[in-house]
């Protein structure tokens, strides 16, 4: 049974703790490490690809190489750290090693050994929403883990959210793709199932207050956002964010899982694990008369759904080369002008301005959300694009006469597209090179079927574009096509998650996250 605390004053470990995260890498987790790096805190993230994932992370948070379902590689994780934040659990196996047992229950029971063996003065565990009743494979293994916990010889907390979302979850943000991408999308049952999900940096602002004050201690506490929504719910005020109204085909209940698995085999992502439609059936929602720890014990303003909602569609990940399936194109696409309107700076100072009227007609360029479509760094721009509907795209560079475009999770593409323009001798050359492949198989067959030919036919149109206005003489319009080896794939890979990352950074210290 949940425990609650009342309101009053409140005391705290202090804002120089040393934290260790484990699941830094996720939605929950790296939002966490985030709150906890702003508020002053030294953190210390656990993570199976420590030196990979240390570039995502803010300067001065500590790596550790581990798995928590290895007890030896996380032994002395804990060492000099003030608490223990436990955020890393998986919601589907992946047999033989990625399990319930393996992860959920045995690793919260080695990272308990660690905060007892490393003399941390606080854990705080996050678990489910209805872990103690539901009866799902999932649920259930969250339960033995909050038992494992409350073993813990000093100071403990257990949040149990509801369903978290944020960019790139497995639930929200499928749906959102989905909606934004395809002709028809399945609905669960009816779609009327409510649940109560919450966005990833309430959640983490809350487990942040839960390590600083003292009081919170041996609680238990159910924590989600304000409104229950549905499939039903979030389809609609999806279809409102996007202007897209795809048809709803509905699958049973006891056919979900067998249908689902279809489409994911296919390369269509789905909406729903195996766990989470058993959560689906189960009502993941804070039962009546039981509080709200997010409100009530937090004390933080909770996110509207139509809010995160809309945040969601604005800020889903990148989708880089290493995502996609098949070869690594890379297309050039260039027109070389003399005796034109502009020199190079000019020209590409325009071709930034006006980069939505230099598209051809049968490519519609907006903002998506509430940002302009102004080509700036750091903003998402969505593309209504012939066959695919809407598709975003992510400006990551904006500089020395160069605009780098990454594709955003959702696109049938997985890859980067860059513009420049540069003097060649009395020439102006306007060049664009795109490095691609499909992001799935389905996208693999439409490109091979239209999808290529469409996408070469907007590229030789947009450079065309960009020499009737600047004028003078120009020659044909120039293209060249290779595949890409693995060696290029993994330099090509590099540049853009190193593109990505430095965008990261450069939100991250202005504040944006």
């Amino acid at each position: 049974m949940a425990s609650y605390l009342p309101s009053g004053v409140y005391q705290f470990l202090g804002s120089d703790m040393k934290v260790l995260v484990t699941g830094g890498t996720g939605i929950i987790g790296e939002a966490a490490v985030r709150a906890l790096h702003r508020r002053g805190h030294d953190v210390r993230v656990l993570s199976r690809h420590a030196g990979r994932d240390q570039a995502w992370w803010p300067q001065g948070v500590e790596g550790w190489a581990g798995d928590i379902s290895d007890e030896k590689s996380i032994r002395g994780a804990g060492e000099g750290c003030d608490a223990i934040l436990h955020v890393a659990g998986i919601v589907e196996e992946e047999p033989p090693r990625r399990t319930f047992q393996a992860v959920n229950i045995d690793g919260t029971r080695y990272v308990v050994l660690e905060a007892e063996r490393s003399g941390v003065r606080k854990l705080v565990f996050v678990s489910s929403l209805g872990a103690e009743r539901g009866q799902s494979a999932y649920h259930k293994s969250k339960c033995v883990a909050e038992d494992v916990v409350r073993s813990f010889t000093r100071d403990w907390a257990i949040l149990r959210p509801g369903a978290v979302y944020g960019p790139g979850d497995a639930h929200l943000s499928v749906l959102l793709q989905m909606i934004r991408t395809l002709p028809v999308i399945p609905t669960i049952g009816d779609g009327s199932q409510p649940f109560q999900p919450i966005w990833h940096e309430d959640l983490a602002e809350a487990l942040v207050v839960a390590l600083e004050r003292e009081e919170i201690r041996c609680q238990t506490l159910d924590i989600a956002g304000p409104e229950l929504t549905s499939q039903n719910d979030l389809v609609a005020r999806f279809r409102a964010i996007t202007k897209r109204d795809p048809v709803q085909a509905p699958l049973p209940e006891f056919a979900a899982s067998l249908g689902l698995r279809a489409l994911d085999a296919i390369g269509v992502d789905v909406p729903f694990s195996e766990a989470q439609l058993d959560m689906l059936v189960e009502r993941n929602v804070i039962p009546s008369g039981r509080p709200n720890a997010l409100t009530d014990v937090f004390a933080i303003v909770p996110t509207r759904l139509d809010d995160g909602l809309r945040r969601l569609a604005d800020e889903q990940p990148a989708q880089l080369p290493s995502d996609g399936v098949g070869d690594l194109t890379r297309k050039r696409f260039w027109v070389d002008m003399r005796g034109g309107r502009f020199d190079a700076d000019a020209l590409f100072e325009y071709v930034r301005e006006h980069f939505a009227e230099l598209l051809p007609p049968t490519v519609q360029l907006k903002a998506d959300a509430s940002r302009s479509a102004q080509i700036e760094e750091g903003a998402t721009l969505t593309l209504e694009i012939p066959v695919r509907g809407h598709v975003q795209v992510r400006v990551c560079e904006v500089e020395e006469r160069r605009i780098t475009l990454l594709t955003v999770a959702g696109h049938p593409l997985a890859g980067a597209v860059r513009f420049l323009v540069e003097s060649r001798g009395d020439a102006v050359r306007f060049e664009i090179q795109v490095y691609d492949r499909p992001a799935s198989m389905i996208d693999q067959l439409l490109m091979r079927a239209a999808g290529g030919f469409l996408q070469r036919a907007a590229w030789i149109a947009l450079a065309t574009n960009v020499a009737r206005v600047q004028g003078g003489e120009a020659s044909r319009v120039q293209m060249s096509e290779e595949q890409l080896d693995q060696h290029e794939l993994d330099v090509v890979d590099r540049w853009a998650t190193e593109l990505n990352v430095q965008l990261s950074r450069n939100s991250t210290s202005s504040g944006r996250d």
